[in-house]
Order: structure tokens, then C-alpha cells, then sequence
């Protein structure tokens, strides 16, 4: 799958955000994230400042889908779904039918582990997002901080509101980087990040951009900076255990970047060259057309 024009790609250069490193990566650590981060892999949103990570996670959560007004019994397709935390939350608060999809196995395994666990009918299938294939529309498509592992975003958007009806809603929250930086500016700040996540950071414009262009009216945007920066200071306190770089060292060189890139998302959020986003967005109805 080709990129998109504004990410010219040398053919030699190895991608950041090789689909294979990430299977491997997220397939390893999930199980040692949920176990310190709780039950959902994202950002957390803090609304007085003295949540815990837990509560300010939920609220993330909760903020998403009070923007997309989730409807009571919507069909909702989680993409990148991670360990299954927002389908397994909307399909609770407003008895969603929720499908979830991840390209981690493991992932895979631990979301139903857990709707098994909470007696839920949601379901999640061993998908890449970049190749959506389902018999069915949906009333929203949900996507929390996964997109910026794709390759072809614009192909992405394009591909996946097919699978939005009509009146449907897109609701994302993802990471960006802040527009017009210099060449110096995105080594320093931005390609650490990208190096250790598995990611290829864009603008908040190319994101709207795409909606636009793939039929999307944009309802919402926010920059949730301001109000998500406080998850890596917890983050770093997080993987101050030794334990967490003795495990690194056995993993390798992109185990190790990855935990170092935990600083660069701090210092990216402090020099605002990092940014944190939301999008929500209609498809217009039948009749509007």
C-alpha cells in the first residue's frame, strides 16, 4: 500500500511504523501494560488535575463518546482496539454491539478474555485496520491513539467509511505533530518519538484533510493536550522499575527505544512540538445528499 503524497517514503529507508514490529512489540508488552496501566492502553484525560490514571483514562473515554453521542444498542467498530477497554465500555454503558479489531494475537486473547469476564457480547477479530472487511455498516467507527501506526492513512479513511452508515459518526482521538516545524525541530522532538512507538506522526490538518476528503463532515476538533500531558510523568514513574529495563535489554534495541521514548512524549508535550487530538465527524445522511 503506497503512502500518501505528503509522506514521501524512500524505498530503502525501513518504516518507523513496520507492521511486524508492532505485532511483536504490542503481542509482548500488553500483558505487562494492562497489568501496570489498568484495562485501557491510552492516554488518560484530566479534567481537575488529581484523577488517578485509571479514572483519567475512563474519562478520555467517557469525553469520546459525549462528543459522538453514542446512541443506546449503536453498532460500534473499535479500530485498534488494543485490549478491548472501549468496546467493553460502551458496550456496558450503552449496550453497544461492539466489534473490536487489533493486529496483536494477544490483544486479541486479552479483550476476550475480558468481555468473557464482564458477560458481554462483544467480539474481536484479528484484523489490520488498512484492510477493513466486514458484511456490515455501522453507526460509529472508534479509534483511540492507533491510527499513527498506519501506513496510508488517507487510504484509510477513505476504505473505512465505507463501512459507516449513513448519519454514522467518526470518532478518533489520536497523536500529532504541532504544524510548520523546522527540519531541527522534528529530530529533536519528533523522530525519538516516533522511533520508540512504532509511529509516523502527522498534522492535525492532514487529519481533517482526510475526513474532508473521504466525504466526512467535521463536527469536532480539539487539541486534549493541556489536559493528557500528566500520562507521562506517570508513565515514567511507571518504568522507573529495574525490572522493566532488565526485560528491555532481553528484548533488544527497539524494546530499549521504545521505554526511552517515554521521555521524548514529555518532552514533546513541553515544547509543544507534540500534540494530542480528537476528531469527531458525520457521514452525511441519505436525504442530505
Amino acid at each position: 500500500m503506497s503512502s500518501p503524497p505528503s509522506q514521501p517514503e524512500s524505498a530503502n529507508r525501513p518504516r518507523h511504523n513496520d507492521k511486524r514490529k508492532i505485532v511483536e512489540h504490542y503481542d509482548f508488552v500488553s500483558p505487562y501494560y494492562q497489568s501496570l496501566w489498568g484495562e485501557h492502553i491510552h492516554h488518560g484525560f484530566w479534567i481537575r488535575g488529581d484523577e488517578s490514571k485509571e479514572v483519567a483514562q475512563l474519562q478520555l473515554v467517557e469525553h469520546l463518546a459525549t462528543l459522538a453521542k453514542v446512541q443506546i444498542g449503536s453498532a460500534i467498530l473499535d479500530i485498534g482496539c488494543g485490549f478491548g477497554g472501549s468496546s467493553i465500555y460502551l458496550a456496558q454503558k450503552y449496550k453497544a454491539r461492539a466489534i473490536g479489531i487489533t493486529i496483536s494475537p494477544v490483544q486479541v486473547e486479552m479483550a476476550r478474555k475480558a468481555a468473557g469476564a464482564a458477560q458481554l457480547d462483544a467480539q474481536f477479530h484479528l484484523m489490520d485496520a488498512e484492510a477493513l472487511n466486514f458484511q456490515q455498516q455501522f453507526d460509529l467507527l472508534w479509534s483511540v491513539e492507533s491510527i499513527s501506526h498506519y501506513h496510508d492513512r488517507r487510504g484509510f479513511f477513505t476504505n473505512a467509511v465505507k463501512f459507516l452508515k449513513p448519519g454514522g459518526v467518526f470518532a478518533l482521538t489520536d497523536w500529532f505533530k504541532k504544524e510548520g516545524l523546522s527540519a531541527a525541530q522534528e529530530r529533536k522532538f519528533i523522530e525519538p518519538i516516533e522511533r520508540g512507538m512504532f509511529i509516523e506522526l502527522e498534522t492535525m490538518d492532514n487529519y481533517e484533510s482526510y475526513l474532508v476528503a473521504s466525504g466526512l463532515q467535521i463536527v469536532h476538533r480539539q487539541d486534549l493536550s493541556s489536559q493528557c500531558a500528566k500520562s507521562w510523568d506517570l508513565a515514567l514513574e511507571v518504568i522507573r522499575k529495574k525490572s522493566f529495563w532488565i526485560l528491555a535489554a532481553k528484548m533488544g534495541k527497539d524494546f530499549v527505544a521504545n521505554l526511552k521514548a517515554f521521555h521524548s512524549m514529555r518532552a514533546g508535550y513541553a515544547s509543544g512540538n507534540f500534540v494530542c487530538g480528537l476528531f469527531t465527524a458525520t457521514k452525511p445522511s441519505e436525504a442530505a445528499k
